[in-house]
Order: structure tokens, then sequence, then C-alpha cells
């Protein structure tokens, strides 16, 4: 089964969402046989490399209050708590294209370290409040999973994976999704949103057992 993971680093359901499949996926084991593909989607990709104020960005964005932005943080926090990811402290919003560029050289190396960096930049953004758009705080979580530092370091010097990047984000948004966490199981299955793990679980065991049966037909 393949499964792509259409998020951003900046979304904060996107870490809830990405440790509740984790669950399901552990939860079904070798029953189901898994791929899993991180893909590219920018929540805010205007977004000045260094960042703008998370509160006035927010407010401003959604058109909240400081009361309504403090009980959807602590909704959040409930939430990451019980799929296992502790959200700390994030006082801004930061562009995160060259994390997604980094994301798509990951894949292309190894899809378990593309799973594991996407992981680390998720913990480091919401977690650790670091800044996705840092060559150096980037280059430290390539470096954590096991990728190669110098091979990283050359593509944050650089373009590359610039057009790739690009192309896949509008292949999802031509493809309907405008928001994320997308869960896309075998190109033609959606679910939306950062779900409980009993969600995604039961949706994943039930389109293998109709893949099961159509094959059998």
């Amino acid at each position: 089964m393949k499964i792509d993971f259409v998020s951003d680093i900046a979304c904060p359901w996107c870490a809830v969402g990405l440790n509740a499949l984790e669950i399901a996926l552990k939860r079904i084991g070798d029953d189901i046989p898994v791929t899993l593909h991180m893909q590219p989607f920018e929540l805010n990709p205007d977004m000045a490399k260094e960042g703008v104020n998370a509160s006035e960005y927010l407010a401003s964005k959604y058109g909240l209050s400081a009361a309504q932005l403090a009980t959807n943080r602590a909704n959040i926090r409930a939430r990451g708590e019980a799929v296992g990811f502790t959200f700390g402290e994030r006082n801004r919003v930061w562009n995160t294209f060259d994390a997604h560029r980094l994301l798509h050289w990951a894949g292309l190396q190894d899809v378990t370290k593309q799973r594991a960096l996407k992981h680390a930049l998720l913990r480091a953004y919401h977690g650790e409040g670091r800044d996705p758009s840092s060559k150096e705080v980037l280059l430290a979580l390539a470096q954590e999973v096991g990728l190669d530092i110098a091979a990283a370091r050359s593509i944050l010097e650089s373009d590359i994976y610039t057009r790739e990047v690009r192309e896949a984000e509008q292949l999802w948004i031509r493809n309907g999704i405008n928001s994320v966490p997308a869960v896309i199981i075998n190109d033609q299955h959606l679910i939306s949103g950062g779900q409980p793990p009993e969600v995604f679980e039961q949706a994943i065991r039930q389109i293998a057992t109709e893949a099961q049966h159509t094959a059998k037909a």
C-alpha cells in the first residue's frame, strides 16, 4: 500500500496527524505492507525568510482573537499529547520551502530517512521553536537522522529541487488539496485532517480488504 502524506512543517495539525498515522501503522504491523511518502505543501508560500510574529500573523490570517488563539493552542496541545507529540513555545512563523527541498532529496535517498527527517522537522518547529528556514538547523536535523551532511549542504546552498518541489505542490493543489494534512492512499482515497489513530487504522484496513476482494473478482 502506498500512502502519501501531504503536509507542511508549519502546520501543527500535520504533527498531530503524522503521529496518529504512525500509531495506526504500528497497530497494523506487518498485516499490510505500507510505503509512506512525505509530500510538500506550503501554508504560507510567500513567507519571508526571517518569518513573522506567530500570534499577530495567525490573528490576521484567520481573524482570530487572542482568546480564540489560546483556545485553539490548548486544543492542539491536548490532541498532540494524545498521540505522543509535545508542543512547545513557538513565537514565530517561518518559511518552510528549503525544508521541503531537503525532504524531497531525502525521499530520493531513503524513504525511511525522509520519514525520520519529517518527524525531526516537526519536533524542531513545533516542539522546540527552531527556525526551519535556517541552514544550520536543517543541516543539524539531516545529520541527526543519518543523511549525508555534505550532500545536504550542497542542496541548501543551491536551488536544486526547487522546480521539483514547486511542481509537486502544484500537483496536489490541482488535485483538490487545499488544506493539510491530507493522507492519500493508493492515489485515490483521501483522509483529511489530523484524525485520531482509529480513523486511520480503520480506513487503511478497509481499503486493503476492498483491494483484496477486487483482485480476487
